[in-house]
């Protein structure tokens, strides 16, 4: 099976991306902190996965490349999708988990709820693994937390004080997509493979699904497959979010990505990025020699690089420049784009090579 295997790097030069809240101990009653990773290195800032892939949703929901959102329901303590990945494209790509509650309470809420005509009706616990991995994105480097002290004065009287922290860093994030699972959805009855029930198994069959009967599975045609993947693919380049943008504006857009098909979900790249004694990130570039010799016959595709210009112009120059030196056997593979670009090329080549999707 073929995954598609990525790492991003995001400039932060003076951000509050993720926050936890209350700081314990602040001089003031409303001091917000950053979420941060301690070690005995120092602090390392970090956005959870959770947050990265609620910007992507959100990115994705209001792109314009035809993303099908999926409705969130509620009842009492438990929220949930429609969990239908047959029409909605983050129920395919993001997965989910559905177990319909048999309380009274619960079944008298779904009835009142009018918002829930076009509901999905749900037999059994349905859940999907998500296709789509992220991890979380941590500095690259041990960094000085900012206490910022500030006030509000837009009224009469005393100004109001309160505090926030930021940081300066680059962040690193890592994230793959199993191509074979993108648009599969399997009936197994095991936990995380029971995507659809009875009601969803009769949908497919009258949509027209393709039945993989050796994996107990329905597919979408390949054409809306890729469609699905390629506007998950734009959203990664369209990338937006983040707190505290109205005081620490920060683009969120990845400023260096490295994507490859590979074969096998192992993650590859994940070691490819260092620091210099600035804490600037640099591309280790013997590394990154030694993946491509030794996972040669794992890698599917050219290595789209994705590079803004602009950033970090002296790195990229020292990396172009081992392309003809360390890097010379696999130079005519790896292919040099701005991200938006480097996702394209990508999106390209899946239209070429259908036996990626598998």
């Amino acid at each position: 099976m073929a995954f598609i295997t990525g790492l991003l790097l995001i400039d932060a030069p003076a951000s509050a991306l993720n926050n936890l809240g209350q700081i314990p101990g602040a001089r003031t009653d409303n001091a917000v902190g950053v979420k941060f990773i301690r070690t005995r290195e120092g602090a390392y800032p970090y956005v959870s996965a959770q947050a990265f892939r609620y910007w992507l949703r959100s990115t994705l929901a209001k792109g314009p490349w035809g993303w099908k959102v999926a409705p969130v329901y509620r009842e009492e303590k438990v929220a949930y999708t429609d969990a239908n990945p047959i029409r909605y494209w983050d129920d395919d790509l993001f997965g989910y988990m559905r177990a319909p509650s048999k309380k009274a309470s619960a079944m008298a809420l779904r009835e009142a709820d009018k918002k829930r005509e076009a509901e999905t009706p749900t037999t059994d616990t349905v859940t999907r693994i998500s296709p789509f991995r992220v991890s979380t994105l941590v500095s690259i480097a041990p960094v000085h937390i900012v206490d910022d002290f500030g006030v509000m004065a837009r009224h009469e009287g005393d100004p109001v004080p309160f505090e926030h922290q930021f940081y300066r860093t680059t962040l690193q994030g890592i994230f793959s997509l199993d191509l074979h699972a993108a648009g599969t959805f399997s009936c197994r009855d095991k936990t995380g493979y029971r995507n659809l029930d009875a009601v969803r198994e009769k949908e497919a069959e009258e949509v027209g699904l393709e039945k993989l009967e050796s994996e107990k599975s329905y597919r979408l045609p390949l054409e809306e497959r890729i469609r699905r993947v390629a506007a998950l693919l734009e959203g990664l380049a369209h990338l937006e979010g983040g707190a505290n943008l109205a005081r620490h504006y920060t683009d969120v857009n990845p400023d260096i990505v490295f994507v490859v098909v590979t074969r096998g979900g192992n993650h590859i790249l994940g070691h490819i990025i260092g620091t210099d004694q600035y804490h600037h990130p640099v591309i280790k570039v013997e590394a990154f020699r030694e993946i491509l010799e030794v996972f040669a016959d794992d890698i599917l595709s050219n290595i789209y690089v994705g590079w803004v210009g602009g950033y970090l112009d002296e790195e990229r120059a020292r990396f172009e420049e081992a392309l003809y030196k360390q890097l010379a056997p696999w130079a005519e593979k790896i292919l040099i784009y701005n991200p938006r670009k480097a996702f394209q090329a990508l999106v390209r080549d899946l239209q070429k090579n259908p036996d990626w999707l598998a």
